[in-house]
């Protein structure tokens, strides 16, 4: 990856003498990094080696999943995927990527009885990631063997690769893991669906989670319905699990802490090395200048994410943007110090009531999760 950092004179120009001036102690007169200085490029071979769980995701098992005792479809859910994972031992499907790359002659894979994929149903915060990154971890086959990404970077790799070379680099596979399938989109849900047809016919075993369609207000959770129609033919393919639940980041813990002042947040941001700083307005308008595909590049290196000014988001494009970003910020466990409006207060009551209230309610989980991960960056 190039990630091109021309830093804004404002920091440039802040001298160790000025900044202690103001309280503020930078580290080896470091100054805080800037999200809206950053335009990365990610080129396709570290799009295809980055196909794994994020860090978050890197230690979990279905050992370190929690279901709560009050309900019974979580702890069924672990018991069908370890089987689930277990029947995925085996020969990979390499004669059919052998034929795709047109060395060799092709075999008919042998297709197992019963479903090649399964489908998570339920609600944020119920632990559909954690269970899709066990099953990877618990599939038996080298971590090349394995993939898994979100739904847009899926849609960033066939960009990226074409179609065609998009098949032939994961018709090898084990399995598939696809997170927070998107079905808000008709023309990315055909073009997936299509790649997930042929990767299916080389053998390819698949795992989904998805968000609703849009207007699909439900019962607060993803409907296996609404997936299972739009992939049409693959869904003779998925076993539905459904898991019911409250959202775990908030079971049992105290409220979101409130936003800190702008000063507080500044001096934080000066004080931890490798945080960034930037004000909330400007960071929203920075994200519609870059692929959503390309937010976690965006915050390679970041240890920290300082923002001042926090608000109401103005439109749902925007809101949708922030949505992914605080995806990648979760999945990476950055935490996130802001002083303005608390977070629960960034989506309007018409965004929160809308066909994408469920992609907010999320964001607004998991920005939650991480203010409360910020909240020893400011010293007493």
């Amino acid at each position: 990856m190039t990630c091109s950092v021309a830093r804004p004179l404002a920091w440039t120009t802040v001298s160790s003498s000025s900044a202690a001036a103001t309280g503020i102690e930078p580290i080896a007169d470091a100054v805080p990094l800037s999200l809206c200085a950053r335009e990365p490029h990610v080129p396709a071979d570290r799009l295809v080696a980055e196909m794994v769980p994020p860090p978050r995701f890197d230690s979990v098992r279905f050992s370190t999943y929690i279901p709560d005792p009050n309900q019974p479809s979580q702890s069924e859910a672990v018991r069908v995927l370890e089987s689930f994972a277990t029947g995925l031992g085996g020969a990979p499907a390499a004669s059919a990527r052998r034929s795709l790359f047109g060395f060799g002659r092709a075999k008919t894979p042998k297709t197992p009885a019963g479903p090649r994929g399964v489908y998570l149903d339920g609600g944020y915060g119920v632990g559909k990631t954690h269970l899709l990154a066990s099953l990877w971890h618990a599939t038996p086959a080298e971590p090349e063997l394995k993939a898994f990404g979100t739904f847009v970077e899926l849609t960033n790799l066939v960009g990226a690769l074409g179609f065609q070379q998009t098949v032939r680099t994961l018709s090898g596979h084990r399995l598939l893991c696809i997170d927070e399938f998107e079905l808000d989109d008709p023309g990315d849900t055909v073009l997936v669906s299509t790649l997930l047809g042929k990767l299916v016919e080389t053998g390819v075993a698949l795992a989904a989670t998805s968000n609703t369609l849009p207007g699909k207000l439900g019962e607060g959770r993803f409907a296996a319905a609404d997936f299972l129609r739009e992939i049409q033919g693959l869904s003779a393919h998925f076993r539905a699990l459904r898991i019911d639940g409250e959202d775990y980041r908030h079971r049992g813990l105290p409220e979101a802490p409130a936003p800190f002042t702008e000063e507080q947040v500044a001096k934080a941001a000066y004080a931890t090395e490798g945080a960034s700083l930037d004000a909330f307005p400007d960071l929203l308008e920075h994200l519609a200048r870059v692929h959503p595909s390309r937010y976690g590049a965006l915050t390679d290196g970041v240890k920290a994410v300082c923002l001042t000014d926090v608000g109401p988001v103005p439109d749902q494009s925007t809101a949708l943007r922030l949505v992914v970003l605080a995806d990648r910020l979760y999945d990476r466990e950055v935490p996130v110090l802001a002083s303005g409006l608390p977070f629960d207060q960034l989506f309007s009551e018409e965004m929160l009531k809308g066909g994408y209230r469920k992609k907010y309610f999320r964001a607004i989980s998991r920005l939650t999760a991480l203010a409360r991960d910020a909240k020893g960056l400011v010293k007493a």
